[in-house]
């Protein structure tokens, strides 16, 4: 059973939305602020967080930074565009604005669970012609192999796991520190350099776009998305 944590000090909202998710098979846990939340955290690993923002103690946007590879949903009244947008580059998952319809927010829930795959255990990764497994790190693109470094590995697995949004660079070098020291500010971009090449050489397209500025995200190839926004 998958287990969501509700971060949200109204009682109302939280109630309402720990009836429904119980209804939908999930197990719910509840935090009323930003402290308890993080304590919470510690203790225990939801497969999914839904984050209100104005919150005693710790706010949202503090706590947000300090929620590592667990799927978050901001549900939050905040409904200015520069609001919405720092959140999903800060490392949002997903952005729902109060009142929220709750058979839409039960969708997105579902959509973010099967994106991250199983906590703790993500089976394989794929993107187009190209599958990631992560327990035997091996990485094939069209059926052919590719053989990574343990950086290239972690920055795929990573960008394969959030298709489509932006990975800013701080959260590139936070998310992948577990698994690879070895990558600085100064060498991400030449890490990345190499792992386009492999993938294009193995017949890929070049699905690793970089966002001038802030990052990089894995979407189709630039050629067929230049008059499309970056979401």
């Amino acid at each position: 059973m998958k287990q969501i944590l509700i971060i949200d000090d109204d009682i109302h909202i939280g109630n309402v939305l720990e009836e429904a998710l119980t209804r939908a098979g999930y197990a719910v846990s509840r935090a009323y602020s930003g402290t308890e939340a993080l304590l919470l955290l510690s203790q225990a690993r939801p497969d999914l967080v839904l984050l209100d923002l104005m919150l005693p103690g710790l706010s949202g946007e503090e706590v947000l930074p300090r929620i590592k590879g667990i799927p978050v949903i901001v549900v939050s009244a905040k409904v200015d565009v520069d609001d919405k947008v720092a959140l999903l580059l800060g490392g949002a998952a997903d952005y729902v604005t109060k009142p929220f319809h709750t058979k839409e927010l039960l969708a997105r829930i579902a959509a973010r669970l099967r994106d991250s795959g199983p906590a703790g255990a993500p089976g394989r990764l794929a993107f187009r012609d190209m599958e990631l497994d992560p327990d035997c790190r091996g990485v094939t693109v069209s059926g052919r192999e590719v053989q990574l470094t343990r950086t290239e590995f972690a920055i795929l697995k990573l960008l394969m796991q959030n298709p489509g949004r932006v990975i800013t660079k701080s959260q590139l070098l936070d998310r992948i520190s577990e698994d690879t020291p070895d990558c600085t500010e100064s060498s991400l971009k030449t890490h990345v350099s190499h792992l386009r090449a492999k993938i294009r050489a193995a017949g890929g397209g070049d699905w690793i776009q970089a966002v001038w500025g802030i990052g990089f995200r894995l979407g189709e190839d630039e050629t067929s998305t230049k008059s499309q926004p970056i979401p």
